[in-house]
């Protein structure tokens, strides 16, 4: 063998050692799987951001905050028939003069975004941070005529956005 060659051969196995070394230090010394922990300031509280794949991932219940007999039942089997998880309906204590009101917690922010697209946008998202259940509130109000289509949900998505953080929050 020429010394030329044995050279080369000291030279790419030199640089492959080195390049093992580096891989090996960047791997320990890596800090991004903590990354997102560290956002979140203290006090802040975590929401999940996560749009659902299907309804049935979704649990709403529905509370009629107008004097129309029946109205939350009404809202109650059209959510039931697109496919979501439906509590019994109830009588809210609050009157609503709008087209609705989506109350949710920490657990559901993303989810009721999604709801709030089955009202055209016109609901008024309402976040409780210390609400602990997954379950959604929908207040139906005066202003409410029907849901959106799932085709008019769509485009309803498309104009409302990605959900936000809500103020003092962090993403799970």
């Amino acid at each position: 063998m020429s010394y030329a060659r044995i050279r080369a051969y000291l030279v790419i196995g030199f640089l492959a050692v080195a390049a093992i070394i580096v891989v090996v230090v960047s791997l320990v010394r890596d800090t991004q799987g903590t990354a997102a922990a560290d956002d979140c300031p203290a006090g802040a509280v975590r929401v999940n951001l996560t749009l659902p794949d299907e309804p049935s991932e979704v649990k709403i219940r529905v509370l009629n905050g107008t004097k129309t007999a029946g109205l939350a039942d009404q809202v109650t089997a059209d959510f039931k028939g697109r496919g979501f998880v439906v509590q019994k309906p109830g009588k809210s204590k609050t009157k609503v003069k709008q087209v609705a009101v989506i109350q949710f917690g920490p657990k559901t922010v993303g989810a009721a975004q999604w709801i709030r697209a089955f009202f055209l946008g016109q609901a008024e998202p309402v976040f409780v941070p210390t609400r602990t259940t997954d379950v959604i509130d929908v207040l139906v109000g005066d202003q409410y005529r029907q849901l959106a289509t799932f085709t008019e949900v769509n485009q309803s998505m498309a104009q409302i956005s990605s959900p936000s953080l809500p103020p003092g929050t962090c993403t799970v």
